[in-house]
């Protein structure tokens, strides 16, 4: 079977976003152990989410045929403020528009925007063992480095995180810019 590769069209999430997001992240939610969130929240929710985040963080989304198909963000790692070059980010697409460049897209695109902003590392945590989402990161120049055992409790098993890293800026500048 082969899967046709279609570059998406992506820009800046908005508003009116958050119900197609919402539907997005609530197939993993309901299904998976990707995300340990129990109960998927509505469009609501997740505009209280975007507005709270995109201030200061990029939010994307890919559109394919007028249908928003996927979506990736940053979001802070801690809130201590010595921790405000690194970020968490992470990335849902479609579940029927995953293998096919969607992913790779939105993420590329949200790397550049970033290391745009100033910010010197992005950290991703996925559960694991998830190969399909390990090998996407380290193709994107995440590396491992660490992984809790047992830590969250979902679909009536524990489950694991793991860690990766991509520094934007190596090697880490004496002084970083203001953020």
């Amino acid at each position: 079977m082969t899967v046709d590769i279609v570059t998406p069209h992506l820009r800046p999430v908005t508003p009116d976003d958050a119900a197609a997001i919402a539907a997005i992240y609530a197939y993993y939610v309901d299904h998976t152990v990707v995300t340990f969130e129990e109960e998927a929240p509505d469009a609501a929710e997740m505009a209280r989410r975007i507005a709270t985040t995109v201030i200061d963080y990029p939010w994307l989304v890919a559109e394919q045929d007028g249908r928003l198909v996927g979506y990736a963000y940053g979001r802070p790692y801690h809130t201590r403020s010595a921790y405000r070059w690194t970020c968490e980010t992470g990335i849902y697409l479609a579940h029927d528009r995953r293998a096919r460049g969607t992913g790779r897209a939105l993420y590329t695109a949200l790397i550049a925007a970033l290391a745009e902003r100033g910010f010197i590392t992005a950290i991703a945590a996925i559960s694991v063992p998830n190969d399909e989402s390990t090998r996407f990161h380290e193709a994107l120049g995440f590396v491992a480095v660490g992984r809790f055992a047992g830590v969250g409790f979902k679909h009536g098993g524990w489950q694991d995180v793991g860690y990766w890293q991509r520094d934007f800026v190596m090697p880490r500048p004496a002084a970083p810019q203001s953020r």
